[in-house]
């Protein structure tokens, strides 16, 4: 009878449904988390190691940009995908501090680890961490910088310091002066726009770093070209520049158009309209006065002949980002009749390929960037480093405050909220002091990686933020020495909105895994897949079965 008035049981999910919850499915979490802020781990700072990174495709990146290794790395942990979007949001909202981000994800979760497994609900520590962050950032503008008021040369000079701090972590930290002044100069030239890709950057290998320059205006390898090229001027003073987006060349007619002649004579009235057309077109380019011809689409031979019998210049194929960017900067818009202008124009030889160089136009507002560099996975990273120094320097002129770097502003954060935790009655007391102790792996990490006595460097660093005259708090590692320094007269500063951003976007990661307890992995994606692919097979013997029917 009993067994009669037993329960059904409830089958809500379909078979083969994967479900983990509960405590063990929030540790899991943690050391997925905690796994992938060890792979970064390594890159932080400027004696920070790089990753060789090789796809199934055989290409090979070498970097220690955080977002570019988060990028690469395939990651299929549902929770640790989200350091993957975090350090995609700090590079594209702030450009650096994309390993800092992750691994203090990373580090809020290992510290929240023994509080959930002594029993913790996950929503005090989500409390406790979120009201830490505001006291952080808070803490943040109030030791911030402004760098605002000063006269131009010297607000480039501290921009300057903030580009050779993002790059001193770098492949090229190296030579961080002489492309942080590279960096600046070229944010300087593109004034108030927005737009990032008004600052071109491109590759050349050979050479070596040095020989790496800054056009101020626009400079692009030289197109295809057909024979009567060599014999056009290749340097001019002053000239018009005519954009167009039409071609220069006789062209089938499109969608297979076809004509009828009943009369064969009628067919040369044709031929002769065809050239017509092409001739009245060149014709109004050399009527413009136009020295320098650029076009989106082809520049045929006959059109590059003639504009050398009449020394002009023509480019056909220019890509649209570069004729853009000609635009902007000559004042002119790309159709087929309005012409910009510039100061010089010239096609020089760089390596092994040859630019052409526009300079001096008189709307500014782009630059050039040629780098050089030996092997080609070399100038990427140069190429992706000098993006992170272009963003930090931006954001800089934008928001003009800067904190000093070197786990000097993590130090003296950590201080206060331990000191703040003291004021605080019930276990928020220890979660806020554990977050404080999670701020200190950006200083400890450092030292680690420069292959100091991160112990030894860090007592040292409590000690001097501890002097209640406040005189320490500037302090951080001295990766030089391996002792202590004051970051602030070192040069060592990033922009407050980098530790800002990041301290943010770390607490959010932490709270959002803090808070699923719950994992379902729904089956049917999974077999779906293998459901077509025996459907396929049966259909394929002439078996007549259903798509994924069972064999009976």
């Amino acid at each position: 009878m009993a067994s009669m008035m037993q329960q059904p049981q409830i089958i809500l999910l379909k078979e083969g449904t994967d479900t983990s919850q509960g405590k063990a499915q929030l540790l899991s979490n943690i050391n997925a988390v905690t796994a992938v802020g060890d792979v970064v781990r390594t890159t932080l700072g400027p004696r920070g190691m790089d990753k060789l990174i090789h796809d199934d495709k055989g290409s090979v990146t070498i970097s220690n940009d955080g977002a570019t290794i988060m990028k690469l790395l395939d990651i299929v942990h549902p929770a640790a995908k989200i350091l993957v979007d975090i350090a995609k949001s700090q590079d594209s909202e702030v450009g650096d501090g994309t390993t800092t981000v992750v691994l203090l994800a990373a580090e809020f979760l290992k510290e929240a680890k023994p509080f959930v497994e002594d029993g913790v609900h996950s929503q005090n520590l989500i409390r406790s961490y979120r009201t830490a962050s505001t006291l952080a950032i808070e803490k943040v503008k109030e030791l911030a910088v402004s760098i605002e008021g000063k006269s131009v040369e010297e607000k480039k000079g501290l921009l300057a310091k903030c580009a050779a701090t993002t790059l001193s972590s770098k492949l090229i930290g190296g030579e961080k002066e002489f492309f942080a002044t590279m960096v600046v100069d070229a944010v300087m030239a593109i004034g108030d726009d927005d737009r990032l890709n008004l600052i071109g950057i491109k590759k050349v290998p050979g050479g070596n770093m040095r020989d790496s320059f800054l056009v101020d205006g626009v400079a692009f390898k030289k197109t295809f070209s057909y024979a009567g090229f060599e014999q056009q001027p290749k340097k001019f003073d002053n000239p018009k520049i005519l954009l167009l987006n039409i071609e220069l060349e006789l062209k089938s007619e499109k969608e297979n158009a076809e004509i009828r002649l009943s009369d064969p004579s009628q067919y040369q009235s044709i031929v002769d309209a065809e050239w017509n057309i092409i001739y009245d077109k060149l014709d109004k380019c050399v009527e413009s006065g136009a020295k320098v011809v650029l076009s989106r689409l082809a520049i045929g031979d006959l059109a590059t002949q003639y504009f050398a019998d009449r020394d002009i210049f023509c480019a056909g194929r220019v890509a649209e980002e570069d004729l853009n960017r000609v635009a902007a900067a000559a004042g002119g818009t790309i159709q087929t009749s309005v012409l910009g202008t510039c100061e010089i124009f010239e096609e020089k030889q760089v390596g092994g390929e040859r630019f052409n160089i526009f300079s001096g136009c008189p709307s500014g507002r782009t630059a050039t960037i040629v780098l050089r560099g030996g092997a080609d996975q070399f100038i990427e990273e140069a190429e992706r480093s000098l993006h992170d120094a272009i963003m930090i320097v931006r954001r800089a002129v934008k928001n003009s405050t800067v904190v000093p770097g070197g786990g000097a502003i993590d130090m003296e954060i950590s201080k206060y909220l331990r000191q703040h935790s003291r004021t605080i009655a019930g276990k928020s007391q220890l979660f806020i002091n554990s977050y404080a102790k999670a701020l200190e792996v950006i200083p400890r990490q450092l030292c680690d990686n420069a292959g100091f006595d991160a112990t030894d460097v860090l007592n040292k660093l409590r000690q001097k933020h501890a002097m209640q005259s406040g005189e320490g708090a500037s302090y951080g590692v001295d990766i030089n020495t391996g002792g202590i320094a004051d970051s602030f007269a070192n040069f060592v500063w990033e922009p407050a909105v980098v530790k800002i951003n990041a301290i943010n976007a770390a607490t959010e990661a932490a709270c959002l895994i803090l808070s699923v307890d719950e994992t379902v992995k729904n089956p049917k994606s999974e077999s779906a897949q293998g459901d077509a692919a025996a459907g396929a097979m049966g259909r394929g013997r002439g078996g007549g079965r259903g798509r994924g029917m069972r064999r009976r």
